[in-house]
């Protein structure tokens, strides 16, 4: 099932993506947000690429091909604010679990 598969993804912690340019970039797993029946991850780049700040993060769809994870880069806006939104979401439940 691809639950499975969305498990495995969650224990990882960096991944490593090739760009459109060819070159291998490190990325720290932040969070799998699941939304409207995708699966959206937030990457952190271990090392800045070009113009981010170091709060930035990307937002990526996840989609399983053949057992493989494929990771396509979002840069549409309104996806990336309620995958934050979601995350932000997330941040703050853990939050107030964490108080009690």
């Amino acid at each position: 099932t691809m639950e499975k598969d969305f498990e495995l993804l969650e224990n990882l912690e960096t991944i490593k993506l090739i760009s459109p340019e060819g070159e291998e970039v490190e990325f720290e797993l932040i969070a799998v947000i699941a939304e409207n029946d995708k699966q959206y991850a937030i990457l952190q780049p271990v090392e800045l690429l070009e113009g981010m700040t170091e709060d930035e993060a990307l937002v990526f769809e996840v989609t399983v091909e053949d057992e493989e994870s494929v990771f396509d880069f979002v840069d549409d806006e309104a996806i990336i604010d309620l995958v934050f939104e979601k995350y932000n979401e997330l941040l703050a439940e853990n939050e107030i679990d964490e108080e009690e």
